[in-house]
């Protein structure tokens, strides 16, 4: 049995009445709530909004735990966060945690050109680079090829190497990492140079920014490097005043383009780094001697022109800038004096010397001459083809005795490894066991030279200080990265 009640119209109006009343009046409150809340929010915040500084100082991020490492890193895409923003004043403004300007950075790497060499030929003037054939340095930074661990055990295996080549490497890089400074340089008196250096050694790993193992400590260096150059106007060294500076220009402008084209047009959005690293290139540029070469603090009014182990970096940096796809009008004219200072530094026999054209000295810098002219194309010239054979009759390696000149088999081994052929074959035997068989248990690798030392100029890279020790183990994992991190001009 049910019970019904059945309201009159007037009461059903009245209810009707107060029905919308409430509504309004919860309306009403809602509001009044919001805006009181909001009202002291600002009122909490605004104190400390107007403390914010106009720059962010850059504080080194947290260390990646250690832990064994079994197979090389993987790249990986960290999370979004906003862009930087425009118009920044110095320092730089940049968080090594990535977790405030630094965008997205998924990008692959950005191999369009670098391959063939497409979009990067200089023009009329007869300097460029090939798509092929013993004349172009096809792979120059970055490649592909050197960001999987296949690829790069392929190439090993296929130039001659041995599979121990990618774990020296590895363990090189983390050596690397772990004595990395706070404030993400490496070295003593040329922080710069040896940060440089560094950087060059874990791009051509393909360890970059995205790097789940060497990421952080990727970023840490870059973001060094254009600290330093924001506060000298794009110029990469502590102490202008020391005539050895432009080594350490040349070498942290090179590892920053290399850097930047691997993130693609724009980098990794790391606030600035197109603008200073525009300003490092241009300066070279804009300070080449009369003669072709670059000479010690720049000097561009003394008769002695420079020497080509300076300019061995110039050149390099330069090419390092053309791949970045960065417009340099002066590039092409730059670079046609540098070849044309290269090639009076040789000597009939072949050999590449330091400043005139003697045959008589080292082998040193026969390497960096015959580099040269491949970086821009010209594989084939005489000065290439003379250089080689002097280099295979004239170097030798013993990294225990007094034939250890590390410096000059930086160049050697990238030099000869774009010869190809038979002449990469015999160059291979020389220099890979020695530097396999001498590596450290920790990464590092031993002094060279033994008791009696090494036959050397300015051989930094052999003192047993912390600078020697990092120096030497750049370049031989710079140099056991040449299997995979140009490709051969013979490919």
């Amino acid at each position: 049995m049910s019970l019904h009640a059945v309201l009159s119209p007037e009461a059903l109006a009245r209810l009707d009445r107060q029905k919308r009343n409430s509504t309004i009046s919860s309306i009403v409150i809602s509001i009044l709530t919001v805006l009181l809340v909001g009202v002291s929010l600002a009122m909490f915040f605004l104190p400390a909004i107007e403390k914010i500084p106009d720059d962010i100082q850059y504080v080194r991020g947290r260390e990646t735990p250690e832990k064994p490492l079994t197979d090389p890193p993987v790249r990986h895409s960290p999370t979004s966060n906003p862009s930087s923003p425009k118009g920044v004043a110095n320092p730089l403004v940049a968080d090594a945690v990535n977790e405030v300007f630094l965008p997205k950075t998924d990008s692959q790497v950005n191999a369009e050109g670098l391959i063939s060499g497409n979009g990067n030929g200089l023009g009329d003037d007869g300097i460029g680079w090939d798509s092929g054939g013993p004349d172009g340095l096809r792979g120059l930074p970055p490649h592909e090829k050197r960001c999987s661990k296949q690829d790069r055990l392929s190439r090993i295996n296929t130039y001659g190497g041995k599979p121990q080549v990618e774990d020296a490497v590895v363990r090189a890089l983390l050596w690397m990492k772990h004595n990395q400074s706070n404030d993400g340089s490496w070295g003593q008196g040329h922080k710069v140079g040896m940060t440089g250096l560094a950087l060059l050694a874990y791009l051509g790993h393909c360890e970059t920014p995205d790097s789940e193992e060497f990421g952080q400590s990727c970023l840490d260096a870059i973001v060094y490097l254009l600290q330093v150059g924001a506060k000298n106007d794009g110029k990469l060294a502590t102490n202008l005043n020391d005539r050895h500076w432009p080594y350490e220009h040349a070498i942290a402008t090179y590892a920053l383009a290399e850097a930047f084209s691997f993130g693609g047009p724009n980098g990794y959005g790391i606030p600035r780094h197109k603008e200073i690293l525009t300003q490092a290139a241009n300066w070279i540029i804009e300070n080449q001697h009369s003669s072709g070469g670059w000479d010690y603090g720049y000097d561009m009014t003394g008769g002695r022109g420079g020497d080509l182990s300076v300019a061995a970096w110039h050149i390099q940096a330069l090419k390092a800038c053309k791949v970045t796809g960065i417009e340099f009008p002066s590039m092409n004219t730059t670079v046609k004096k540098a070849l044309e200072y290269v090639s009076a530094r040789q000597a009939a026999n072949g050999r590449f010397a330091y400043t005139g054209s003697s045959e008589a000295g080292s082998h040193s810098l026969t390497g960096a001459g015959v580099l040269a002219f491949q970086m821009w194309g010209k594989g084939s010239r005489k000065e290439v083809r003379n250089g080689a054979r002097y280099i295979l009759r004239e170097a030798k390696l013993d990294y225990n005795g007094a034939e250890s000149d590390l410096y000059a088999h930086y160049y050697h081994s990238q030099a000869m490894m774009q010869r190809g052929g038979e002449q990469w074959q015999t160059y291979n035997e020389i220099f890979r066991d020695q530097i396999l068989l001498n590596q450290n248990e920790d990464g590092s690798w031993k002094k060279p030279g033994g008791n009696d030392g090494t036959k050397a100029v300015g051989a930094l890279f052999a003192k047993e200080t912390p600078e020697g020790i990092h120096y030497r183990t750049c370049l031989c994992t710079l140099m056991l990265e040449v299997y995979y991190r140009y490709l051969p001009g013979t490919h």
